[in-house]
């Protein structure tokens, strides 16, 4: 991400949030309480590259807002990593856990650096130097990092050592989405896919009676795409269309997720599937005739221009941003229900709240009990959204996406003047 987009993307966290404070009423003032992080801690971090030079990257974590609880959010390693875009990633997780009811508030890491150029090594110290610029200023009640964009659980693991080696507190709970063997789960691997398949099922009761028998088409194969679609086939929908980056199938019978990811591992991609009736580009799947689309690839695929051709009457974001604002104001005029992504997508941070409380705990929750919670939390945490936006909204004239930001806002405010922060 440049640094012109980086700029938009804080400008648009930014509209987002002043267009829900519009919504429920409240003044400037409240808007620019919201609106600036409580602290931004930059970072400069050395590592002695393996020819010996001493490379010097340059990291950040914002802390949006602490009124619901400890900051909470992931570290990013990516080369287009700025402070503009961690600010505006910490705002929007301010409000992703409070949509779903999670005793946090907004956090977000990142690092400068291309991890693929490092060795084993070098990003070991990258890690670690990281957590050294930012240890007294996170903790189990203070700040709780995960991973994100090409961070993983070896580096949460790392980096959690490293809080043990400076502060003498060997405190699990400091870090999540960490390996099995030190308080993570399994169930993470399934988290995010689970959820959005939980949040589609759910949505479709209040719309249809049930999603068993509806048809879906997903675009994206990864983690994501895979374990929505194994969840909805279990839970009896169709699922007709797949694709990944090299394009898509279509089978009107439906499809077997798990074959199709044993095709996509053994050849490379889910278009060597042998029986499908057609092939298609990610753009045909988009506009097929299914009940439920789930975009769980790229940001920005519904567009202004493609919206029209849209056939599906439920989108439900698997991916960040998938649909732009104009696409989705055009669709919900058309009265297409658009599960925004800051609801669709929060199995993560939930698995994360499940793992926080379990380390905190002494490590009491199964792995089943772990998926029981999840499924719970998604649940409820739609269904609280749906009504929200029928009880407090206008449906024909807000978006399911406008009823998601005013309801997280509306729970922050409260707990700030609770605080008597407001």
């Amino acid at each position: 991400m440049s640094s012109m987009d980086s700029r938009r993307l804080l400008v648009e966290a930014e509209k987002i949030l002043h267009r829900a404070v519009n919504l429920l009423g409240y003044d400037e003032d409240t808007y620019n309480a919201l609106r600036y992080p409580e602290r931004v801690i930059q970072v400069k971090i050395p590592v002695r590259m393996e020819d010996g030079r001493v490379k010097v990257f340059i990291g950040w974590r914002s802390q949006h807002n602490s009124a619901l609880g400890p900051y909470k959010g992931g570290i990013r390693f990516h080369p287009a990593v700025t402070m503009e875009e961690v600010i505006a990633l910490s705002m929007m997780m301010t409000w992703k856990n409070a949509l779903a009811e999670l005793p946090y508030g907004g956090g977000k890491g990142g690092v400068k650096v291309d991890p693929h150029m490092l060795t084993k090594r070098e990003l070991e110290e990258l890690s670690r130097g990281y957590i050294r610029g930012i240890y007294k200023y996170i903790g189990p009640d203070t700040d709780i990092p995960a991973p994100d964009v090409y961070t993983n659980p070896q580096i949460m693991a790392w980096m959690m050592d490293e809080y043990y080696r400076l502060t003498g507190e060997n405190k699990f709970g400091v870090i999540t989405g960490k390996p099995k063997l030190l308080g993570g789960f399994e169930t993470r691997i399934i988290a995010t896919g689970f959820g959005v398949a939980v949040a589609t099922r759910e949505i479709a009761k209040k719309m249809w009676g049930g999603i068993e028998g509806k048809t879906v088409a997903i675009q994206g194969y990864g983690n994501v795409g895979y374990y929505a679609a194994k969840f909805l086939h279990e839970m009896g929908a169709i699922i007709v269309a797949v694709s990944d980056s090299k394009g898509g199938i279509y089978y009107s019978k439906g499809l077997n997720p798990d074959e199709i990811k044993q095709i996509k591992n053994k050849t490379g991609s889910v278009t060597n599937f042998n029986k499908a009736e057609k092939r298609l580009t990610n753009e045909e799947l988009l506009e097929l005739n299914v009940d439920v689309l789930i975009p769980a690839a790229i940001e920005d695929v519904i567009t202004e221009e493609n919206a029209p051709r849209i056939k599906a009457k439920l989108i439900v974001e698997g991916a960040n941003g998938p649909v732009t604002a104009a696409a989705d104001e055009y669709l919900s005029r058309k009265g297409v229900v658009i599960v925004p992504d800051i609801l669709a997508n929060a199995g993560g941070v939930i698995m994360s709240h499940i793992e926080w409380v379990d380390n905190r705990t002494g490590k009491w929750i199964s792995e089943d009990e772990a998926r029981r919670r999840l499924e719970e939390k998604m649940a409820k945490s739609s269904i609280a959204l749906w009504e929200f936006w029928h009880r407090e909204l206008e449906p024909g004239k807000h978006t399911m996406r406008d009823a998601a930001y005013a309801l997280a806002v509306k729970r922050v405010v409260e707990a700030m003047q609770l605080r008597g922060l407001l």
